[in-house]
């Protein structure tokens, strides 16, 4: 068994075209991480969907038991995948996480999913700090725009941004093309 694991954070349908938080560049980042499952299917790595669930009926989006939350059709897992539920930004935050990798024997995990201002950048520095060896697939990941004062960010700086500041001290950044031919 592999000691790498590929971690998909939050490709859940409210983030999609008529969900209740559509992401900028979602469909070509669930593209890009239905491709990184494929190949990490092949490879034999842990797979671990993560799937987010707000602990409140009036949250603005992934309202528990909603059509929204649940994973899209592009990753869907397999009956013998992982899926863990959360309620929190960081995927390691009050769940099983850390124990399933570490009982699995997990040095390795690649991260793709969303959003890459909020669950992404969690997820990525939590791992760093519990010293996993992460590459981040940045054209797998996407987010929104976002304000700050009387600015709107446009989701590709925001995306830039974060993608930036992992890539300087938290995770190897590459492109979906890229880690699929080096894992060939």
């Amino acid at each position: 068994m592999s000691k790498r694991a590929l971690i998909l954070i939050d490709i859940q349908k409210d983030y999609f075209s008529g969900g209740k938080m559509p992401l900028s560049g979602i469909d070509i980042a669930a593209d890009n991480a239905a491709r990184l499952l494929d190949a990490a299917r092949l490879s034999g790595d842990l797979i671990v969907h993560v799937r987010h669930e707000f602990p409140s009926d009036d949250a603005p989006f992934f309202t528990p038991g909603s059509d929204g939350t649940r994973i899209h059709e592009k990753v869907q897992p397999l009956d013998d995948e992982i899926v863990i539920l959360k309620n929190h930004v960081n995927a390691f935050k009050e769940t099983d996480l850390k124990e399933i990798l570490d009982n699995k024997g997990v040095k390795d995990i690649t991260i793709c999913g969303a959003m890459s201002h909020m669950c992404i950048d969690a997820v990525t520095r939590a791992a760093s700090d519990f010293g996993y060896i992460i590459t981040l697939i940045h054209d797998a990941c996407a987010t929104c725009d976002l304000e700050f004062g009387d600015r709107m960010i446009p989701a590709a700086d925001v995306h830039a941004a974060y993608m930036s500041a992992l890539g300087f001290a938290y995770a190897t950044l590459t492109s979906a093309d890229a880690f699929i031919a080096e894992e060939r």
